[in-house]
């Protein structure tokens, strides 16, 4: 991936001074797929033309970013979308005011089963429903998302719903998404819904087999936002502008097909997601979802950009309140789910972007070096 010289010089050095006297900002983000635009604005010096001094951290679960949030260590982090309304409610171990100014990415999950379901002619919700009800040991089958009440629960939820699997025969049970394909393969967990690339992992060793993707069961649903605590939303609201506006132009980068092939090669190093490059094209390459599947590779990976994916909307927000509804029940609205998103901080980043990124320019293709780091020719010419 190159960098397009001009464009920064014209557009950002000489508009954001380095902010001076500041700690750096702590960003988290988990081991999947979609965490890239935090991993390219940080390794392309997207952040630094913004005049910001980042550090990004991995986080192997949810429950990592939120304790580090509470303790003051994280600023932001990458986190699935529901996140942030759990925490301003109280429904997390710990309480903390936090805000949402960007969506990170859209879909990008899928359930997997395992090959013994697979085996037994499970292929899709319809054949698990039948399976589970002429199981005649009366057995549980226990399935697995990397955090309660997170998109990935919503998806599993509503596809156990279309099998029409009675209650009691069903746990779901929350662990980290990179601890997902051992504890399949080792006959902890009947399946799961996961973000990329833990499910083509699975697919790939021959232990698991996917059975249905975010694009079948809620396209373009909001997956991982970018979570802020309200204090430095608040506080020191221009950083928390110009890191979003860096992180819309990651999105624009990652977003764009001719770069997702060298983006794996990037994303598969160990302090990043740590999986290999090849597990993680069907993610951000194709093609992505179940076998024979005719859906088209670009509909149904991670989206970054397009289709408005980093607005905060209130008709994102809608889905996810909706679905908390569904399974919380509540009589009456929380007070606690209202400001969660914000687009009029989102807009006042938008401000910052160069026009050059919103117009969407036809990109060049990218490189990345294999060394580990970029190399002087990085970031294509494409933001």
């Amino acid at each position: 991936m190159k960098c397009n010289r001009k464009l920064i010089g014209q557009c950002t050095a000489s508009v954001f001074s380095v902010v001076k006297g500041r700690k750096p900002l702590r960003v988290g983000f988990l081991p999947e797929t979609d965490c890239a635009p935090v991993v390219v604005a940080q390794q392309f010096g997207l952040f630094s033309r913004y005049g910001l001094t980042v550090e990004i951290q991995s986080e192997a679960s949810w429950r990592h970013i939120h304790n580090k949030f509470n303790q003051g260590l994280f600023d932001a982090a990458h986190v699935p979308a529901s996140l942030p309304f759990l925490m301003n409610l109280g429904l997390t171990p710990e309480k903390c005011s936090v805000v949402a100014g960007l969506v990170l990415s859209l879909q990008g999950n899928a359930i997997i089963v395992s090959r013994a379901l697979s085996r037994a002619g499970v292929h899709d919700a319809e054949t698990m429903g039948a399976h589970a009800r002429q199981d005649r040991t009366r057995r549980t089958y226990t399935f697995g998302v990397a955090c309660p009440l997170s998109p990935q629960y919503f998806l599993l939820c509503q596809w156990l719903k279309l099998a029409n699997i009675p209650h009691h025969a069903v746990r779901i049970e929350s662990a980290p998404t990179e601890q997902m394909f051992p504890l399949l393969k080792l006959g902890y967990l009947d399946g799961y819904c996961g973000g990329e690339p833990w499910g083509t992992i699975a697919a790939e060793a021959g232990v698991g087999e996917c059975v249905a993707t975010s694009t079948q069961l809620a396209p373009l649903h909001p997956e991982k936002v970018l979570m802020a605590r309200t204090d430095f939303a608040d506080e020191r609201a221009e950083e928390h502008e110009r890191l979003i506006a860096a992180l819309i132009e990651a999105c624009s980068l990652c977003d764009q097909p001719e770069n997702r092939p060298q983006l794996c090669e990037l994303l598969a190093q160990p302090r990043f997601v740590n999986a290999p490059a090849g597990c993680l094209e069907p993610g951000l390459v194709g093609p992505f979802g179940v076998e024979d599947s005719q859906i088209h590779a670009l509909h149904g990976l991670n989206v970054f950009y397009r289709a408005r994916a980093t607005e905060p909307s209130a008709a994102k927000a809608a889905w996810l309140i909706g679905r908390l509804y569904e399974f919380l029940r509540w009589s009456s609205r929380p007070a606690g789910l209202k400001g969660v998103f914000r687009p009029d901080i989102y807009r006042r980043a938008l401000r910052l972007v160069p026009r050059e990124v919103n117009a969407r320019p036809k990109a060049k293709k990218v490189e990345i070096a294999h060394a580990g780091r970029p190399s002087s020719r990085a970031l294509a010419a494409t933001i």
